[in-house]
């Protein structure tokens, strides 16, 4: 669900091959302001940077680069490498499609990495992605697998010469048979196709290092008891520990079971089968334990606190470590300095560190990033790689010696903003209606004044535990940077249930969904009115999944916004969880079916209140999507112009519940910028978006601008 957005741009280099350098040493140079606003393509062009992996011996990173294809209508990643040591990088993958998951083996001489590129030894069905392995001094990648249903993850051995895959498993043949004599139909909560863990070997290769053929392969699990999900080898590379559920069913995840399989004897051992759900398998160093995600038997593991628990390799009793961290913890590693987690704390994010014996916690320091997310620890602990960045800096790769030194970049992508003026991002707080005390994120002009006042434009995150954070990124969904320049400011609120603030404050809307978030929202609009500087006759709300539901909530329930933009939102919660692929979330958010308590239905439903309902609101959702299924949107649409409120309503055929593709995305914040320019800033109201016409004059000013997509010269 929504967050920390990452962003992308088309990458005009991708076929550069020359060495660029690094110089790591020091934190990168705050962007020079510049002028302009960016356009809403150029604001889709914006390259983003991902998933660092570092060697074991701690002096070369792999990292995602990203890039905009608009030919084939898709956000694609390329792998770089780069030298600390030279402070040089290049490309390492130059392919169609995408490259990405890279893996270094164990002793350092091959990087392995997932790509739906088009195969060389055997043809890969379109569009599925295939393990591909290279040597890491540079050379031709070669294909380890053509699997019809292509790989989720996989792991390297310790050996260096083969891996741990999970495959969805062939379609059974009594599938196969029913469809030919019935035609294709599906059973609901059945039908299921599970995913297997399999071993296999590097590729054979001939003289001159070329892949000749698939290599062999055996399954680990029989693909019919358990779906596969996280897994992780032995130090010894003689079993392998995962993660399993019921069946693939999103539903099924209470399941999630720890169990052991022994690669000589092919013995399945549980090891962690209560109080879950469990996930997330580490080893210890010397084999002897094994570290996991759990909820700890909570009934809401929705939005409870994520533990770590510890257990046995042969099975016992789970002991949780570091259980007074209030928050999430995403395991990373089990190490000889401890065992490494990932965790937000309110508007920061970073890596911690458990004492395995004492369960004591404590913080990584990651000097200038206070922001930082993606970790890659090398085979010593003491070298990492990460994704960083600090308020109104832009998210870059990072390289860290924890021994000395401050961390030093990688990347240089804030680059690609210093010839635009971006607006300042703070940290701002007020109290609920209940005294309950939220933040959010401030964006303001370079130039602001407190003296005048502003149109104020409120966009609101997903989840309900996603967060907002002051870091800088292009816009995706909403075209902040644009609305900004047109002279309004824009809040972003960590409602309660956002992540980051604790369990006590995720657990704030249980039974009051949209009722205390819309309460959050518009005591953070009163706050910065009370301030001076908003006009409270121009204020808009907008937001993506709950952060369209909770702006159907402002649409119904609310006279004080002037639009209202819903995105992928739910406005009837009986709809929602008669139709949704997550039940679990309604119920336990709601505590209750519908069957059960139809009050609370009604009480947390936009939809209960339309007989206030005044504000014109967009409506925008994928045909497809399963999370809020469409029926929500058609139910508001259909509502709110019997009531004669103006609604318009965009369906983006074929994408479900993000809209993941460039062209789509484009529109969905063309369609924003056309709303709001017309209800806040007072600009016409274009019936459609029109297509660029070509430029008569500079490419970046054209002589006859579209009405919703040029950018202001």
């Amino acid at each position: 669900m929504a967050g920390w957005g990452w962003v992308r741009r088309a990458n005009a280099r991708r076929m550069m091959l020359a060495v660029t350098p690094l110089l790591l040493l020091s934190a990168a140079p705050a962007p020079v302001p510049g002028v302009g606003t960016p356009t809403v393509q150029e604001s889709l062009d914006v390259q983003s940077f991902n998933n660092p992996a570092i060697s074991p011996d701690g002096r070369w990173v792999v990292y995602e680069e990203s890039r905009t294809n608009w030919v084939s209508n898709a956000f694609e990643t390329d792998l770089w490498i780069a030298d600390s040591a030279t402070g040089d990088r290049r490309l390492l993958t130059v392919q169609a499609n995408s490259s990405n998951a890279a893996a270094w083996s164990r002793d350092g001489r091959w990087i392995a990495f997932l790509s739906d590129r088009p195969g060389v030894i055997a043809k890969s069905p379109s569009g599925k992605r295939q393990l591909w392995v290279m040597p890491a001094g540079g050379g031709e990648a070669q294909q380890v697998t053509a699997l019809e249903d292509g790989v989720s993850a996989f792991e390297w051995a310790p050996d260096s010469r083969h891996f741990g895959i999970v495959t969805d498993s062939t379609e059974p043949g009594t599938l196969k048979q029913r469809k030919e004599s019935f035609g294709d139909y599906h059973i609901v909560r059945g039908d299921y196709v599970m995913a297997q863990l399999w071993l296999i070997a590097l590729p054979q290769t001939d003289a001159a290092g070329r892949a000749i053929a698939v290599p062999a392969s055996r399954p680990i699990t029989n693909g019919k008891d358990f779906s596969v999900m996280a897994f992780d080898f032995a130090p010894d590379g003689s079993k392998i520990a995962f993660a399993s559920v019921r069946d693939p069913d999103i539903i099924s995840g209470v399941t999630s079971k720890i169990q052991v399989a022994d690669l000589a004897t092919g013995k399945i051992s549980m090891v962690a089968g209560e109080g879950g759900p469990n996930g997330n398998p580490k080893w210890s160093p010397d084999g002897r334990a094994i570290a996991f995600e759990t909820a700890a038997g909570a009934e809401n593991y929705y939005y409870a606190n994520g533990h770590i628990g510890i257990v046995p390799a042969s099975g016992g009793a789970t002991r949780i470590v570091g259980g007074n961290f209030d928050e999430d913890a995403q395991l990373l590693g089990w190490d000889a300095g401890g065992i490494a987690f990932a965790a937000l704390q309110k508007t920061e994010a970073g890596l911690f560190r458990i004492d395995p014996g004492t369960g004591a916690v404590t913080r990584v320091a990651l000097a200038g990033t206070p922001i930082a997310r993606s970790f890659s620890l090398s085979r010593s602990g003491r070298r990492l790689a990460y994704v960083g960045a600090a308020a109104n800096r832009f998210p870059e790769i990072y390289l860290a010696d924890l021994d000395r030194g401050a961390p030093a970049p990688i990347t240089r992508g804030g680059e690609q903003l210093a010839q635009y003026q971006i607006s300042t991002r703070q940290v701002v707080s007020w109290k609920s209606s209940d005294g309950t005390p939220i933040e959010g994120i401030l964006y303001t002009p370079k130039n602001f004044d407190p003296k005048k006042k502003y149109p104020l434009l409120v966009v609101i995150h997903g989840g309900p535990t996603g967060i907002d954070l002051p870091v800088v990124v292009a816009d995706r969904y909403y075209p902040i940077e644009r609305f900004i320049a047109r002279g309004a400011i824009v809040l972003r609120p960590n409602y309660r249930g956002s992540a980051g603030y604790g369990a006590a404050f995720r657990a704030l809307n249980v039974r009051n969904l949209g009722v205390g978030d819309y309460q959050d929202v518009i005591s953070g609009v009163d706050s910065l009115v009370a301030k001076g500087f908003v006009d409270p006759a121009r204020v808009g709300a907008m937001g993506w999944s709950q952060g369209g539901y909770i702006s159907a909530f402002i649409a119904t329930a609310s006279d004080r916004f002037k639009a209202v933009s819903v995105g992928a939102g739910i406005s009837d919660w009986m709809t929602y969880y008669a139709n949704t692929d997550i039940t679990p979330f309604t119920v336990q958010y709601l505590k209750a079916t519908p069957w059960d308590d139809p009050e609370v239905y009604r009480k947390t439903s936009p939809i209960a209140y339309l007989a206030t309902a005044r504000t014109p609101t967009l409506i925008q959702h994928g045909g497809s999507d399963r999370r809020v299924p469409i029926a929500n949107g058609y139910e508001l649409r259909q509502a709110l112009e019997d009531k004669g409120v103006p609604v318009k309503m965009v369906v983006y055929e074929g994408l479900g519940h993000p809209i993941n593709k460039p062209k789509q995305q484009r529109a969905v914040l063309e369609e924003n910028e056309n709303w709001f320019g017309h209800y806040i800033f007072g600009a016409p109201l274009a019936d459609d978006l029109v297509p660029d016409k070509p430029a008569t004059g500079d490419a970046r000013c054209p002589a006859t601008p579209t009405p919703v997509s040029a950018k202001p010269c």
